[in-house]
């Protein structure tokens, strides 16, 4: 199919995005709010809104704005440091998106996460409900991560991927990562129209990063295929780039398009196999591998060669195949030190071994996601 008919079709039917704006766009060279950057993405949001598109904005900048309300030339390395500049930038930021959005009547909603969020099911669940609840407010939501209590363990690490489970955790049809540049570009700086497949496009991932930002091309990448392993589709382009979103929706060849899985993960599955960070691994032999990938089994102790890490039971663990490869995730009936003792062994040996009746499967099936195939 050519890749302009491949880009409108997948592109036909996205309406809600997730919009997520970079430090570089939303601060000026002073590193205060670009408030007449602001002001061209709320006007553009009013226009889709009225043609019923549903947007969600992830934005960075806390930390940039802070930075330029104190004056500070560069970000911060101290983690305490970092958590105070960001607790001055983000209601100077907020402000900001209040006055531009004011200027057509529309109200936005603050919400701060930290990785931990999206750990936990309930509160998954419930900041899904409450973006949900924002947009029928006639709210734009707008998402950053709590960078005043986040440290090392708990963080993002960079917005882009904070966007892409919000993308997935909403199950919003389109992330947006609107940069600096105008895409993906290939080895001869041209930009790459299309990307089939996420995995691959790491060979033209840069290291580049602003004095304000944490990101690059290589957290996009990442983001991008989160996003696309679930069944959505992510595009990357240039924020700067005059009325972006209208021309992008209205199918205009900007920017870089990567095209979703066949498949489209159910709101649980992207909790399991996209949200929640595994706690350990377990490797299996190629018996299980093929039942797990071909016949729709559930992950059985027999099969169980390797188990790797400290975890209780319910925490989400990855599965490797022989050589290695992460073949799906799943949650565990069995905290690593019972798995250690009946792995390799059938069920009817379990209650010699452990003393009490236990599971039969170590991941049942219903939780278990599967590694997308493209």
């Amino acid at each position: 199919m050519p890749s302009t008919h491949l880009r409108q079709t997948v592109l036909a039917s996205a309406k809600h995005l997730v919009v997520k704006l970079g430090t570089q766009l939303l601060t000026d060279s002073q590193g205060k709010p670009d408030v007449a950057f602001l002001q061209t993405i709320a006007n553009q949001i009013r226009v889709l809104n009225a043609k019923g598109y549903t947007i969600t904005l992830v934005a960075s900048g806390a930390i940039g704005a802070g930075c330029g309300e104190l004056g500070l030339t560069r970000r911060p390395r101290d983690v305490a440091k970092l958590q105070a500049v960001a607790a001055v930038g983000q209601p100077r930021l907020m402000n900001s998106f209040h006055e531009v959005f004011a200027r057509h009547d529309v109200q936005v909603a603050q919400l701060l996460l930290t990785r931990a969020d999206l750990d936990d099911r309930t509160r998954y669940l419930n900041f899904r409900n409450c973006v949900q609840q924002a947009h029928r407010l006639g709210c734009i939501p707008i998402i950053n991560e709590n960078d005043s209590v986040a440290v090392d363990e708990i963080c993002f690490g960079d917005n882009d991927l904070l966007a892409a489970l919000a993308c997935n955790a909403l199950r919003a049809d389109a992330l947006v990562l609107l940069t600096m540049v105008d895409g993906l570009l290939d080895e001869k700086n041209q930009r790459i129209d299309l990307v089939e497949n996420a995995k691959d496009a790491h060979r033209h991932a840069r290291t580049d990063k602003t004095a304000l930002g944490t990101g690059g091309i290589g957290t996009k990448l990442q983001a991008a295929h989160r996003v696309t392993e679930a069944g959505e589709i992510a595009i990357i382009a240039n924020g700067r780039e005059p009325d972006i979103l209208l021309r992008l929706l209205d199918g205009e060849k900007l920017g870089t398009v990567f095209v979703p899985a066949k498949r489209k993960l159910n709101s649980r599955s992207r909790w399991i196999g996209l949200a929640k960070r595994p706690a350990g691994c377990v490797q299996v032999d190629d018996g299980a591998a093929t039942a797990l990938c071909h016949r729709g089994k559930s992950l059985l102790a027999t099969g169980i060669t390797e188990v790797q890490g400290s975890f209780t039971r319910g925490q989400a663990l990855d599965i490797l195949n022989p050589a290695g490869q992460r073949i799906a995730r799943g949650l565990t009936n069995y905290p690593d030190d019972e798995l250690r003792l009946i792995m390799g062994k059938r069920s009817n040996q379990f209650q010699r071994i452990l003393g009490r009746t236990s599971f039969a499967e170590v991941i049942h099936r219903d939780n278990l996601v599967l590694i997308a195939a493209k």
